[in-house]
């Protein structure tokens, strides 16, 4: 959508020469010689920044800049002079003006200005949509969000829960693999049974074996009293298997046939005693190649990735940060009873510029962070962790002027492989898929370069 400028300027052919200039890069512009009838165009036009010359007879760049904050203080000002000195910098901020631009400037300098401004006006537009409808329920659990991505998820999840069959939810730490599980149980015909869950990468293999199938009584030291195990305690329900990609594999084998077989017996037990749960497991492991290194049972993963769900990264929903960060200020400013309503158009550029590699769980951190050490009920720049309000992007170099520093172009799909595949934390399977390659491609490159 182009973006509506006006330039304000008592020289006539500064203002005709700043609308070629700024048409050329797709504005509509709008220009008027006098303070009054600058006003006069804000009443009736939607203008997104204004550009005002500061020397003007009557009323001047900065009464002007003034009277604009107070009554439309969503449009930024970008004031010009061609009197530049840090006096009249300052006095220009103070009177409420975005930025500040010294005579003579190429023309570059002043579209970005304008684009700095532009940009500037949006995210608060976003920020304060955000709080509006902070309230609004989501459409499928915690799954907040507009984005691509979630609103093909929420599709998909919509016909998962009707069915009856086990799902294996994949993706990186941090992207919401449980609270898809929930949702799934929560929408589905067992969302009046129990929700059980247990973690396979939090305890040693006997203790989660003891757990998940339950004892008799004096079936080991300390054994003083039969327990019922998980499998059995979600009866009627789901059962969440988290971090199934870390479970030991010699349990595997038992947890396959109680899988299959729909009956599990208690450790030390004499009999089987059948179980009705739906199986929902999550992993954040590439199953795949744990198969082919012998880590993971290959029939275990076809029992379990019946419906797989795979959870996009942040990175990939990168729109939804915002919606994302406004519903965490909300929920953690009720839960610490602080009286944080938002965040600042410059915390918002932060946080949607950051790479977000540990998902929606490092969001969620950084805002509580934020929450707990902010003094105003606005969050600022200042109350974000280092990493977020300093990041810059990284970028893979492909050229250079040296032609000494120029590599050679297996080097620099070698390169952008490994960052690749790092970026998706070692899972193959989705590096192939974002390479554009088959899996055995990528297998025999990175066994090329491991011998290289």
């Amino acid at each position: 959508m182009s973006a509506r400028v006006l330039f304000v300027d008592d020289e006539r052919e500064v203002c005709e020469w700043a609308a070629t200039q700024l048409r050329r890069r797709g504005y509509v512009v709008s220009w008027r010689t006098a303070a009054a009838e600058a006003l006069a165009v804000l009443e009736t036009e939607d203008i997104e920044v204004i550009v005002v010359d500061l020397q003007m007879p009557a009323v001047n760049g900065l009464e002007l800049c003034e009277r604009i904050v107070a009554n439309r203080n969503d449009v930024p000002v970008v004031v010009i002079t061609a009197f530049g000195s840090m006096e009249t910098a300052v006095a220009a901020i103070r009177a409420g003006a975005y930025d500040f631009l010294s005579k003579p400037f190429e023309d570059e300098a002043l579209v970005i200005a304008i684009d700095r401004a532009i940009q500037h006006r949006r995210l608060n537009q976003e920020v304060r949509r955000l709080r509006l409808r902070h309230g609004e329920e989501s459409d499928f659990g915690g799954l907040i969000g507009t984005s691509e991505p979630i609103r093909k998820l929420r599709a998909l999840l919509g016909r998962v829960a009707q069915s009856d069959s086990s799902v294996l939810v994949t993706g990186e730490s941090g992207t919401g693999k449980e609270v898809v599980a929930r949702a799934i149980h929560e929408r589905s015909a067992r969302k009046h049974g129990p929700f059980v869950a247990i973690n396979c990468a939090a305890m040693p293999e006997s203790l989660l074996e003891a757990e998940l199938f339950g004892h008799a009584k004096g079936a080991f030291t300390d054994a003083r009293m039969a327990r019922m195990g998980l499998l059995h305690q979600a009866n009627g329900g789901t059962l969440l298997l988290d971090e199934l990609g870390d479970m030991p594999l010699d349990l595997q084998p038992k947890l396959l046939r109680a899988l299959e077989e729909r009956e599990a017996r208690p450790i030390g037990g004499s009999a089987e005693i059948p179980f009705d749960v739906r199986v929902i497991a999550t992993t954040n492991r590439d199953l795949e190649t744990a198969i082919e290194e012998g880590r993971f049972r290959q029939d275990l993963y076809y029992r379990v990735n019946v419906i797989n769900v795979d959870m996009p990264s942040l990175r990939m929903r990168s729109g939804d940060v915002l919606a994302l960060a406004q519903h965490f200020i909300t929920e953690l400013a009720a839960k610490t009873k602080t009286p944080v309503a938002g965040m600042s158009a410059a915390v918002a550029k932060c946080l949607v510029a950051y790479s977000w590699p540990g998902n929606v769980r490092e969001l969620r951190n950084c805002i509580e962070r934020a929450v707990t050490l902010t003094e105003f009920d606005e969050l600022s720049v200042d109350d974000l962790p280092e990493r977020v309000r300093s990041y810059q992007a990284s970028h893979v170099v492909v050229v250079a002027d040296d032609p000494s520093e120029m590599v050679p172009l297996e080097e620099v799909e070698r390169r952008y492989i490994l960052r690749v595949l790092e970026s998706v934390q070692g899972s193959k399977t989705l590096a192939a898929r974002v390479l554009g390659l088959d899996r055995a491609t990528l297998y025999r490159k990175l066994d090329r370069y491991a011998k290289a």
